[in-house]
Formats: structure tokens, C-alpha cells, sequence
């Protein structure tokens, strides 16, 4: 992973925030902290898509899942995709799911 570079302004190293983890990252998310962008692991596997290849439904349904992992400044202002800052609601530890 530390070898990977934005593919919009070439920066690395690149942030990486690990959700699930067996012998590999399988789920998490790389953050460019140039530019803002995003780039979801799926399955293993960065996708590191230019803005024009990646697909709105597909990564703001990959930020709701991951929403209570992902940080607030990707979810608020992320690139290219965000969540409306309204519609974010994580829960506390101390608040229960009904």
C-alpha cells in the first residue's frame, strides 16, 4: 500500500484507515490528503478509479455502510462523492439501536 500514489495528483503517501483485516485489508479506505479524495478497498482489492470512471451510486452506498469507520472530513467533504452533512448520524457507544 505505501507504494500506491493518487492517480489525480500523484501524491503518497496515501492515509489508509483499515475497517476489517484477515491476512490482507479486505475492506478500508485510502484518502489522498492533497486533494481530499477518496478510494474505497472492496474484497482485497483499491479502487483507485479516476473521478469520470467511478460510479455515484456505487461509492455513496460504500460510504453509508462504511460510515461510522469512515472519517467525518470524507464524509463532509470527500472527493469526488459525499454524504450530505444533515444525513450523517453516527451512533455513540452509549446510544441504543432500536
Amino acid at each position: 500500500m505505501e507504494i500506491l500514489a493518487c492517480p489525480i495528483d500523484k501524491h503518497y503517501p496515501l492515509e489508509l484507515h483499515v475497517f476489517e483485516e484477515k491476512e490482507e485489508i479486505t475492506e478500508g479506505l485510502l484518502v489522498c490528503p492533497q486533494c481530499d479524495r477518496w478510494y474505497p478497498i472492496s474484497d482485497e482489492i483499491p479502487q483507485m478509479l479516476p473521478d469520470d470512471l467511478r460510479e455515484a451510486k456505487d461509492d455513496l452506498e460504500w460510504l453509508r455502510r462504511w460510515k461510522e469507520q469512515v472519517p467525518d472530513k470524507v464524509l463532509t467533504q470527500g472527493k469526488p462523492f459525499k454524504l450530505e452533512s444533515q444525513a450523517i448520524q453516527r451512533t455513540s457507544p452509549r446510544q441504543e439501536i432500536v
